[in-house]
Protein backbone atom coordinates (compact mmCIF):
# COMPACT_ATOMS: atom_id res chain seq x y z
CA UNK A 1 0.00 0.00 0.00
CA UNK A 2 1.28 3.44 -1.23
CA UNK A 3 2.12 5.84 1.93
CA UNK A 4 0.85 8.97 2.19
CA UNK A 5 3.66 11.70 2.77
CA UNK A 6 2.51 12.48 6.22
CA UNK A 7 3.06 8.71 6.80
CA UNK A 8 6.55 9.12 5.35
CA UNK A 9 7.15 12.43 7.77
CA UNK A 10 6.28 10.15 10.81
CA UNK A 11 8.72 7.60 9.06
CA UNK A 12 11.35 10.20 9.15
CA UNK A 13 14.36 10.80 11.51
CA UNK A 14 13.53 13.18 14.77
CA UNK A 15 14.65 16.43 13.83
CA UNK A 16 15.33 16.01 10.26
CA UNK A 17 15.01 18.89 7.71
CA UNK A 18 12.95 21.33 9.94
CA UNK A 19 13.16 25.00 8.70
CA UNK A 20 11.67 28.34 11.08
CA UNK A 21 9.17 30.33 9.11
CA UNK A 22 11.27 33.36 9.28
CA UNK A 23 10.02 35.87 6.37
CA UNK A 24 13.14 37.61 4.49
CA UNK A 25 12.14 41.57 4.36
CA UNK A 26 13.32 44.06 1.77
CA UNK A 27 13.34 44.02 -1.60
CA UNK A 28 13.88 41.51 -3.74
CA UNK A 29 17.70 40.66 -5.16
CA UNK A 30 18.74 41.49 -8.36
CA UNK A 31 19.05 38.21 -10.48
CA UNK A 32 22.40 36.90 -11.63
CA UNK A 33 20.99 34.57 -13.86
CA UNK A 34 23.24 31.71 -11.24
CA UNK A 35 24.06 30.31 -7.81
CA UNK A 36 24.80 33.43 -5.45
CA UNK A 37 28.01 32.25 -3.79
CA UNK A 38 28.02 31.45 -0.68
CA UNK A 39 30.45 28.64 -0.20
CA UNK A 40 27.90 26.46 0.36
CA UNK A 41 26.29 25.34 -3.16
CA UNK A 42 26.41 22.04 -4.83
CA UNK A 43 27.81 20.95 -7.98
CA UNK A 44 24.85 19.19 -8.57
CA UNK A 45 20.97 20.70 -8.91
CA UNK A 46 18.60 17.66 -8.55
CA UNK A 47 15.32 18.34 -10.24
CA UNK A 48 12.65 15.65 -10.09
CA UNK A 49 9.33 16.01 -12.23
CA UNK A 50 6.55 13.97 -14.30
CA UNK A 51 7.13 15.28 -17.78
CA UNK A 52 9.80 17.53 -19.68
CA UNK A 53 7.24 20.70 -19.83
CA UNK A 54 9.14 22.43 -17.00
CA UNK A 55 12.38 20.94 -18.20
CA UNK A 56 11.54 23.01 -21.93
CA UNK A 57 10.29 25.80 -19.99
CA UNK A 58 14.24 25.85 -18.07
CA UNK A 59 16.09 25.45 -20.58
CA UNK A 60 15.04 27.94 -22.92
CA UNK A 61 14.30 30.70 -20.68
CA UNK A 62 16.63 30.95 -17.39
CA UNK A 63 19.18 33.45 -17.87
CA UNK A 64 21.52 30.89 -16.79
CA UNK A 65 21.45 28.06 -19.13
CA UNK A 66 24.94 27.54 -20.71
CA UNK A 67 24.07 24.27 -22.66
CA UNK A 68 22.07 21.09 -22.57
CA UNK A 69 23.06 17.56 -23.10
CA UNK A 70 21.80 15.80 -26.26
CA UNK A 71 19.62 13.68 -24.72
CA UNK A 72 18.59 16.60 -22.59
CA UNK A 73 19.36 14.44 -19.15
CA UNK A 74 21.40 17.46 -18.16
CA UNK A 75 21.65 21.43 -18.69
CA UNK A 76 25.08 23.02 -18.20
CA UNK A 77 24.76 26.17 -16.39
CA UNK A 78 27.24 29.62 -16.81
CA UNK A 79 28.62 28.88 -12.90
CA UNK A 80 29.50 25.13 -14.02
CA UNK A 81 26.41 23.90 -11.84
CA UNK A 82 24.90 20.85 -13.84
CA UNK A 83 21.32 20.48 -13.61
CA UNK A 84 20.33 16.62 -13.68
CA UNK A 85 16.44 15.58 -14.86
CA UNK A 86 14.68 12.98 -13.09
CA UNK A 87 11.36 12.46 -14.79
CA UNK A 88 8.91 9.66 -13.44
CA UNK A 89 5.84 9.70 -15.47
CA UNK A 90 2.42 10.17 -13.72
CA UNK A 91 0.33 6.81 -14.52
CA UNK A 92 -0.67 4.70 -11.97
CA UNK A 93 0.89 7.17 -9.48
CA UNK A 94 4.38 6.51 -9.97
CA UNK A 95 5.55 9.90 -10.19
CA UNK A 96 4.63 10.44 -6.27
CA UNK A 97 5.61 7.03 -4.90
CA UNK A 98 9.39 7.42 -6.41
CA UNK A 99 8.88 10.90 -5.12
CA UNK A 100 8.45 9.81 -1.29
CA UNK A 101 10.86 7.08 -1.62
CA UNK A 102 13.56 9.69 -2.01
CA UNK A 103 12.02 12.47 0.05
CA UNK A 104 12.40 9.73 3.10
CA UNK A 105 16.06 9.21 2.18
CA UNK A 106 16.56 13.09 1.69
CA UNK A 107 18.50 13.42 4.92
CA UNK A 108 20.90 10.49 4.37
CA UNK A 109 21.58 11.08 0.86
CA UNK A 110 25.01 12.09 -0.66
CA UNK A 111 25.56 15.92 -0.83
CA UNK A 112 24.88 15.66 -5.14
CA UNK A 113 22.24 13.43 -5.05
CA UNK A 114 19.46 15.56 -2.37
CA UNK A 115 16.56 16.58 -4.33
CA UNK A 116 17.11 20.45 -4.72
CA UNK A 117 13.20 20.98 -6.87
CA UNK A 118 10.41 18.98 -7.72
CA UNK A 119 7.11 19.42 -9.43
CA UNK A 120 4.04 18.87 -7.69
CA UNK A 121 0.25 19.33 -9.70
CA UNK A 122 -2.91 21.08 -8.03
CA UNK A 123 -4.98 17.99 -7.30
CA UNK A 124 -2.14 16.86 -4.60
CA UNK A 125 -0.49 20.03 -3.66
CA UNK A 126 -1.59 20.02 -0.20
CA UNK A 127 0.16 16.53 0.23
CA UNK A 128 3.46 17.35 0.07
CA UNK A 129 2.93 21.61 1.27
CA UNK A 130 1.70 20.16 4.56
CA UNK A 131 4.85 18.13 4.98
CA UNK A 132 8.29 18.82 6.32
CA UNK A 133 9.85 17.85 2.98
CA UNK A 134 8.91 21.41 1.58
CA UNK A 135 10.26 24.86 2.29
CA UNK A 136 8.43 28.30 2.86
CA UNK A 137 9.68 30.58 0.15
CA UNK A 138 10.26 33.13 2.04
CA UNK A 139 13.05 30.75 3.76
CA UNK A 140 14.88 31.37 0.09
CA UNK A 141 14.36 34.94 0.00
CA UNK A 142 11.83 35.21 -2.18
CA UNK A 143 9.39 38.05 -0.95
CA UNK A 144 5.85 39.10 -0.99
CA UNK A 145 7.21 42.04 -3.57
CA UNK A 146 8.81 39.80 -5.38
CA UNK A 147 5.76 37.42 -6.02
CA UNK A 148 3.37 40.60 -6.11
CA UNK A 149 1.89 40.43 -9.43
CA UNK A 150 1.13 36.35 -9.46
CA UNK A 151 -2.66 35.17 -9.59
CA UNK A 152 -3.55 34.94 -5.55
CA UNK A 153 -5.18 31.49 -6.37
CA UNK A 154 -1.37 30.16 -7.08
CA UNK A 155 0.12 31.20 -4.15
CA UNK A 156 -3.11 29.66 -1.84
CA UNK A 157 -2.77 26.11 -3.22
CA UNK A 158 0.34 26.42 -1.88
CA UNK A 159 0.09 27.49 1.40
CA UNK A 160 0.30 25.42 4.33
CA UNK A 161 -1.72 25.03 7.59
CA UNK A 162 0.43 28.05 8.98
CA UNK A 163 -0.34 30.30 6.01
CA UNK A 164 3.19 29.67 4.92
CA UNK A 165 3.46 29.26 1.05
CA UNK A 166 6.07 26.56 -0.21
CA UNK A 167 6.16 26.42 -3.78
CA UNK A 168 5.70 29.01 -6.69
CA UNK A 169 4.24 28.95 -10.33
CA UNK A 170 5.04 30.00 -14.06
CA UNK A 171 1.74 29.45 -15.01
CA UNK A 172 -1.73 29.91 -14.59
CA UNK A 173 -4.49 27.68 -15.95
CA UNK A 174 -7.57 29.04 -16.22
CA UNK A 175 -10.03 27.26 -18.25
CA UNK A 176 -12.54 28.15 -21.19
CA UNK A 177 -14.98 26.53 -23.55
CA UNK A 178 -13.16 25.92 -27.01
CA UNK A 179 -15.64 25.34 -29.85
CA UNK A 180 -15.47 24.30 -33.64
CA UNK A 181 -16.57 27.27 -35.24
CA UNK A 182 -18.17 25.85 -38.68
CA UNK A 183 -20.31 23.51 -36.06
CA UNK A 184 -20.89 26.78 -33.62
CA UNK A 185 -22.65 28.08 -37.51
CA UNK A 186 -24.54 24.98 -38.23
CA UNK A 187 -25.86 24.73 -34.81
CA UNK A 188 -26.27 28.42 -33.87
CA UNK A 189 -25.82 30.41 -37.21
CA UNK A 190 -23.10 32.10 -35.49
CA UNK A 191 -19.07 31.60 -34.75
CA UNK A 192 -19.03 35.06 -32.90
CA UNK A 193 -17.48 33.91 -29.12
CA UNK A 194 -20.11 36.69 -27.56
CA UNK A 195 -22.76 35.55 -29.28
CA UNK A 196 -21.91 31.39 -28.46
CA UNK A 197 -21.13 32.63 -24.97
CA UNK A 198 -24.96 34.12 -25.16
CA UNK A 199 -26.15 30.40 -26.15
CA UNK A 200 -23.89 28.89 -23.57
CA UNK A 201 -23.97 31.18 -20.75
CA UNK A 202 -25.59 28.49 -18.10
CA UNK A 203 -25.75 24.67 -18.00
CA UNK A 204 -29.73 24.97 -18.71
CA UNK A 205 -28.27 26.72 -21.81
CA UNK A 206 -25.82 24.33 -22.07
CA UNK A 207 -27.99 21.32 -22.49
CA UNK A 208 -30.05 22.98 -24.97
CA UNK A 209 -27.25 23.59 -27.27
CA UNK A 210 -26.23 19.66 -26.71
CA UNK A 211 -29.74 18.78 -27.97
CA UNK A 212 -29.65 21.65 -30.76
CA UNK A 213 -26.38 19.90 -31.97
CA UNK A 214 -27.72 16.14 -31.55
CA UNK A 215 -30.64 17.41 -33.95
CA UNK A 216 -28.05 18.56 -36.60
CA UNK A 217 -25.77 15.46 -36.37
CA UNK A 218 -23.11 16.26 -34.09
CA UNK A 219 -21.89 15.57 -30.24
CA UNK A 220 -21.99 17.98 -27.64
CA UNK A 221 -18.81 17.07 -25.64
CA UNK A 222 -17.05 13.76 -26.59
CA UNK A 223 -17.26 11.54 -23.32
CA UNK A 224 -17.72 11.18 -20.07
CA UNK A 225 -15.36 13.34 -18.90
CA UNK A 226 -14.78 16.34 -20.76
CA UNK A 227 -17.35 18.48 -18.38
CA UNK A 228 -16.14 17.10 -14.83
CA UNK A 229 -13.59 19.75 -14.08
CA UNK A 230 -16.04 22.43 -14.70
CA UNK A 231 -18.45 20.80 -11.99
CA UNK A 232 -15.77 19.68 -9.29
CA UNK A 233 -14.56 22.92 -9.42
CA UNK A 234 -17.37 24.22 -8.38
CA UNK A 235 -18.31 22.35 -5.11
CA UNK A 236 -19.55 23.82 -1.72
CA UNK A 237 -17.05 21.98 0.36
CA UNK A 238 -13.59 19.98 0.25
CA UNK A 239 -13.86 16.60 -0.60
CA UNK A 240 -12.80 15.32 2.90
CA UNK A 241 -13.87 16.46 6.36
CA UNK A 242 -12.49 14.87 9.01
CA UNK A 243 -12.35 10.84 7.97
CA UNK A 244 -15.84 10.85 5.82
CA UNK A 245 -15.45 11.55 2.05
CA UNK A 246 -18.34 13.77 1.15
CA UNK A 247 -19.47 13.82 -2.33
CA UNK A 248 -20.64 17.15 -3.03
CA UNK A 249 -24.03 17.65 -4.69
CA UNK A 250 -22.34 19.56 -7.89
CA UNK A 251 -20.50 16.20 -8.40
CA UNK A 252 -23.55 14.37 -8.83
CA UNK A 253 -24.81 17.70 -10.91
CA UNK A 254 -22.27 16.09 -13.60
CA UNK A 255 -23.20 12.36 -13.10
CA UNK A 256 -26.88 13.16 -14.10
CA UNK A 257 -25.68 15.60 -16.86
CA UNK A 258 -23.25 12.95 -18.11
CA UNK A 259 -25.78 10.10 -17.94
CA UNK A 260 -28.39 12.59 -19.67
CA UNK A 261 -25.68 13.01 -22.46
CA UNK A 262 -24.77 9.43 -22.63
CA UNK A 263 -28.33 7.92 -23.42
CA UNK A 264 -29.53 10.43 -25.39
CA UNK A 265 -26.28 10.68 -27.52
CA UNK A 266 -25.37 13.68 -26.90
CA UNK A 267 -21.86 12.77 -26.28
CA UNK A 268 -19.55 9.67 -27.97
CA UNK A 269 -18.39 7.31 -24.96
CA UNK A 270 -14.95 8.30 -24.97
CA UNK A 271 -12.53 9.27 -22.32
CA UNK A 272 -9.92 11.76 -21.61
CA UNK A 273 -7.21 11.01 -23.46
CA UNK A 274 -7.87 7.85 -25.30
CA UNK A 275 -7.61 7.54 -29.04
CA UNK A 276 -10.85 8.39 -30.01
CA UNK A 277 -11.11 11.52 -27.67
CA UNK A 278 -8.15 13.11 -29.91
CA UNK A 279 -9.57 12.04 -32.89
CA UNK A 280 -12.85 14.02 -32.13
CA UNK A 281 -10.41 17.13 -31.88
CA UNK A 282 -9.20 17.05 -35.43
CA UNK A 283 -10.56 17.18 -39.10
CA UNK A 284 -12.85 14.67 -38.98
CA UNK A 285 -14.47 15.28 -35.26
CA UNK A 286 -18.05 15.97 -35.10
CA UNK A 287 -18.30 17.78 -31.65
CA UNK A 288 -19.11 20.62 -30.64
CA UNK A 289 -16.52 21.80 -28.32
CA UNK A 290 -14.08 20.85 -25.20
CA UNK A 291 -13.68 21.96 -21.75
CA UNK A 292 -9.67 23.33 -21.70
CA UNK A 293 -7.53 25.16 -19.41
CA UNK A 294 -5.03 27.24 -20.78
CA UNK A 295 -2.08 24.60 -21.88
CA UNK A 296 -4.85 22.41 -23.36
CA UNK A 297 -5.78 24.61 -26.22
CA UNK A 298 -2.15 25.91 -26.94
CA UNK A 299 -0.27 22.00 -26.32
CA UNK A 300 -3.12 19.54 -26.71
CA UNK A 301 -5.92 20.71 -28.79
CA UNK A 302 -3.77 22.05 -30.75
CA UNK A 303 -1.44 18.93 -31.23
CA UNK A 304 -4.46 16.91 -31.66
CA UNK A 305 -5.79 18.77 -34.16
CA UNK A 306 -3.15 17.87 -36.78
CA UNK A 307 -4.19 15.71 -39.79
CA UNK A 308 -1.11 13.27 -38.81
CA UNK A 309 0.61 12.62 -36.00
CA UNK A 310 4.05 15.28 -36.00
CA UNK A 311 6.44 12.39 -35.68
CA UNK A 312 4.85 10.76 -39.14
CA UNK A 313 5.34 14.50 -40.90
CA UNK A 314 2.26 15.68 -40.05
CA UNK A 315 1.60 19.40 -40.43
CA UNK A 316 -0.87 21.90 -38.62
CA UNK A 317 -2.29 24.07 -42.07
CA UNK A 318 -5.43 26.13 -43.14
CA UNK A 319 -5.70 23.73 -45.77
CA UNK A 320 -6.66 20.67 -43.56
CA UNK A 321 -9.90 22.59 -42.36
CA UNK A 322 -9.62 23.06 -38.92
CA UNK A 323 -6.74 25.32 -38.45
CA UNK A 324 -8.32 28.38 -37.64
CA UNK A 325 -11.56 26.81 -36.89
CA UNK A 326 -11.55 27.14 -33.61
CA UNK A 327 -12.83 29.82 -30.90
CA UNK A 328 -13.24 30.07 -27.17
CA UNK A 329 -15.66 31.75 -25.12
CA UNK A 330 -16.12 31.43 -21.05
CA UNK A 331 -18.67 28.58 -21.11
CA UNK A 332 -21.20 28.48 -18.29
CA UNK A 333 -19.16 28.44 -15.19
CA UNK A 334 -15.62 29.69 -14.16
CA UNK A 335 -13.09 26.85 -13.50
CA UNK A 336 -9.12 26.51 -13.80
CA UNK A 337 -7.63 22.85 -14.58
CA UNK A 338 -4.29 21.72 -13.67
CA UNK A 339 -0.98 23.69 -13.22
CA UNK A 340 2.73 22.61 -12.04
CA UNK A 341 4.09 24.36 -9.39
CA UNK A 342 7.80 24.40 -8.12
CA UNK A 343 8.69 23.31 -4.80
CA UNK A 344 11.99 23.51 -2.99
CA UNK A 345 13.09 20.43 -1.03
CA UNK A 346 14.25 20.88 2.51
CA UNK A 347 17.58 19.73 2.85
CA UNK A 348 18.55 21.40 -0.85
CA UNK A 349 22.42 22.31 -0.79
CA UNK A 350 21.73 24.84 -3.73
CA UNK A 351 19.18 27.31 -1.78
CA UNK A 352 21.01 30.46 -3.09
CA UNK A 353 20.34 28.55 -6.98
CA UNK A 354 16.39 27.50 -6.42
CA UNK A 355 15.31 31.15 -5.07
CA UNK A 356 16.77 32.28 -8.57
CA UNK A 357 15.12 30.18 -10.72
CA UNK A 358 12.14 30.90 -9.10
CA UNK A 359 12.75 33.97 -9.31
CA UNK A 360 13.54 34.11 -12.80
CA UNK A 361 10.82 31.45 -14.37
CA UNK A 362 7.84 32.84 -11.69
CA UNK A 363 8.42 36.40 -10.92
CA UNK A 364 10.12 38.35 -13.99
CA UNK A 365 7.44 40.34 -16.05
CA UNK A 366 9.63 40.32 -18.87
CA UNK A 367 10.29 36.43 -19.25
CA UNK A 368 6.61 35.30 -18.14
CA UNK A 369 5.62 37.62 -21.61
CA UNK A 370 7.92 36.17 -24.01
CA UNK A 371 7.20 32.39 -22.86
CA UNK A 372 3.16 33.69 -23.33
CA UNK A 373 4.21 35.53 -26.72
CA UNK A 374 6.59 32.34 -28.04
CA UNK A 375 3.98 29.49 -26.64
CA UNK A 376 0.69 31.35 -26.40
CA UNK A 377 0.89 29.42 -22.71
CA UNK A 378 -0.89 31.82 -20.48
CA UNK A 379 1.74 32.85 -17.45
CA UNK A 380 1.82 33.57 -13.71
CA UNK A 381 2.46 37.46 -14.01
CA UNK A 382 -0.90 39.85 -14.18
CA UNK A 383 0.73 42.69 -15.85
CA UNK A 384 2.17 40.96 -18.82
CA UNK A 385 -1.19 38.88 -19.21
CA UNK A 386 -3.29 42.23 -18.55
CA UNK A 387 -0.91 44.06 -21.87
CA UNK A 388 -1.27 41.48 -24.26
CA UNK A 389 -4.83 41.20 -23.27
CA UNK A 390 -5.34 44.76 -24.46
CA UNK A 391 -3.20 44.51 -27.13
CA UNK A 392 -5.60 44.55 -30.20
CA UNK A 393 -2.30 43.42 -32.58
CA UNK A 394 -1.93 39.86 -30.52
CA UNK A 395 -4.36 36.73 -31.44
CA UNK A 396 -3.65 33.29 -32.30
CA UNK A 397 -4.08 31.80 -35.50
CA UNK A 398 -5.20 28.28 -34.39
CA UNK A 399 -8.30 30.55 -33.19
CA UNK A 400 -9.12 32.08 -35.80
CA UNK A 401 -6.72 35.31 -34.83
CA UNK A 402 -9.16 35.69 -31.54
CA UNK A 403 -7.01 37.08 -28.21
CA UNK A 404 -7.51 34.16 -26.05
CA UNK A 405 -5.15 35.99 -23.62
CA UNK A 406 -8.52 38.34 -22.56
CA UNK A 407 -10.75 35.79 -21.73
CA UNK A 408 -8.51 33.88 -19.65
CA UNK A 409 -7.33 36.65 -18.07
CA UNK A 410 -11.09 37.59 -16.87
CA UNK A 411 -11.71 33.91 -15.97
CA UNK A 412 -8.25 33.62 -13.57
CA UNK A 413 -10.17 36.31 -11.94
CA UNK A 414 -12.63 34.47 -10.72
CA UNK A 415 -10.78 31.27 -9.97
CA UNK A 416 -11.47 29.83 -6.15
CA UNK A 417 -9.00 27.43 -4.15
CA UNK A 418 -10.79 27.51 -0.73
CA UNK A 419 -12.28 24.14 -1.40
CA UNK A 420 -9.10 22.37 -2.50
CA UNK A 421 -7.56 19.73 -0.47
CA UNK A 422 -4.88 16.70 -0.54
CA UNK A 423 -7.20 14.02 -1.78
CA UNK A 424 -8.30 15.66 -4.84
CA UNK A 425 -6.44 13.27 -7.32
CA UNK A 426 -7.67 10.17 -5.69
CA UNK A 427 -11.77 11.62 -5.25
CA UNK A 428 -11.44 12.89 -8.88
CA UNK A 429 -10.23 10.08 -10.58
CA UNK A 430 -11.62 7.30 -8.56
CA UNK A 431 -15.61 9.22 -8.93
CA UNK A 432 -14.46 9.67 -12.86
CA UNK A 433 -14.10 5.89 -13.26
CA UNK A 434 -16.52 4.75 -10.75
CA UNK A 435 -19.23 5.80 -12.89
CA UNK A 436 -18.43 5.09 -16.45
CA UNK A 437 -19.80 1.41 -16.34
CA UNK A 438 -23.21 3.30 -14.78
CA UNK A 439 -23.29 5.88 -18.09
CA UNK A 440 -22.97 2.70 -20.18
CA UNK A 441 -25.91 0.90 -18.48
CA UNK A 442 -24.00 -1.84 -17.13
CA UNK A 443 -25.03 -0.59 -13.66
CA UNK A 444 -27.22 1.14 -11.52
CA UNK A 445 -26.60 4.28 -10.07
CA UNK A 446 -26.04 2.58 -6.17
CA UNK A 447 -23.56 0.08 -7.33
CA UNK A 448 -21.85 3.05 -9.14
CA UNK A 449 -21.72 4.49 -5.71
CA UNK A 450 -20.70 1.34 -3.74
CA UNK A 451 -17.54 1.10 -6.39
CA UNK A 452 -16.37 4.14 -5.54
CA UNK A 453 -17.03 3.58 -2.09
CA UNK A 454 -14.20 0.38 -2.30
CA UNK A 455 -12.35 2.50 -4.35
CA UNK A 456 -11.50 5.29 -2.35
CA UNK A 457 -11.35 3.49 0.46
CA UNK A 458 -8.27 1.02 -0.69
CA UNK A 459 -6.47 4.32 -1.57
CA UNK A 460 -6.70 5.94 1.59
CA UNK A 461 -7.42 3.71 4.45
CA UNK A 462 -7.91 6.36 6.86
CA UNK A 463 -10.84 7.57 5.22
CA UNK A 464 -13.69 5.73 7.02
CA UNK A 465 -16.82 6.43 5.70
CA UNK A 466 -18.49 8.08 2.04
CA UNK A 467 -21.21 10.10 2.00
CA UNK A 468 -23.61 11.17 -0.65
CA UNK A 469 -26.04 14.43 -1.02
CA UNK A 470 -29.51 13.79 -0.19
Amino acid sequence: MRKSIKSLVSLALAGAMAFSMVGCGGGSTESTGAAQDTGESGKVLNVWCWNDEFQSRFNDYYPGVKEVAEDKSTTTLTDGTTVKWTINPNEGNNYQDKLDEALLNQESAAADDKIDIFLIEADYALKYVDSDYTMNVNDLGLTEDDMKDQYKYTQDIVKDSNGAIKGTTWQATPGLFAYRRSIAKDVLGTDDPEKVQEALADWTKFDEVAKQAHDKGYKMLSGYDDSYRTFSNNVSAPWVDGTSVVVDKNIMNWVDQTKLYTDNGYNNKTSLWDDGWAADQGPKGKVFGFFYSTWGINFTLLGNSLETPEEEGGKLEVGNGIYGDYAVCEGPQPYYWGGTWICAATGTDNADLVKDIMLNLTCNEEIMKQITLDTQDYTNNIPAMESLAADPDFGSDFLGGQNHIALFAEAAKKIDMSNAGPYDQGCNEKIQNAFKDYYDGNIDEDKAKENFETAIKEQYPELTEVKWPE
